[in-house]
């Protein structure tokens, strides 16, 4: 007898999923464009006549919130990445198949992380 498990998402399925990843993709680039501006406000701002002391600790805080920044942009780029990644997956027809069991990944889980490689399953053995 003949297995009737899905082996990959309909036409259908996967323009929903593109959907997402285009909404999610959108938003991650407006964050990612108000991350940069701040941190260009914040290093155009660096010459002011604050008195002695303060202005070390004001520039302290400074660089603390731009290294705060700068790795919010860094993960927002990464973030993007795997999105990019996961509409090449959809093109070339393996997106919603789990790497580790070549099973589907649920629905479910896809429509929450839609850049996901792995199936729940799969995940939750790497966390062991």
């Amino acid at each position: 007898m003949e297995s009737t498990e899905k082996t990959k998402y309909s036409p259908q399925e996967l323009a929903e999923f593109e959907a997402i990843i285009n909404d999610k993709l959108n938003k991650a680039k407006e964050e990612l464009d108000y991350i940069k501006s701040t941190l260009t406000r914040k290093n155009d701002t660096g010459t002011d006549n604050t008195g002695g002391s303060v202005k070390v600790l004001e520039d302290g805080a400074d660089t603390a919130e731009k290294e705060n920044l700068s790795q919010l942009a860094a993960r927002q780029q990464k973030f993007m990445t795997q999105l990019e990644n996961a509409k090449i997956r959809i093109k070339n027809g393996t997106y919603g198949v789990c790497v580790d069991t070549g099973k589907l990944i649920s629905k479910e889980r896809l429509r929450a992380v839609p850049h996901t490689l792995h199936s729940i399953e799969a995940k939750l053995k790497q966390n062991r």
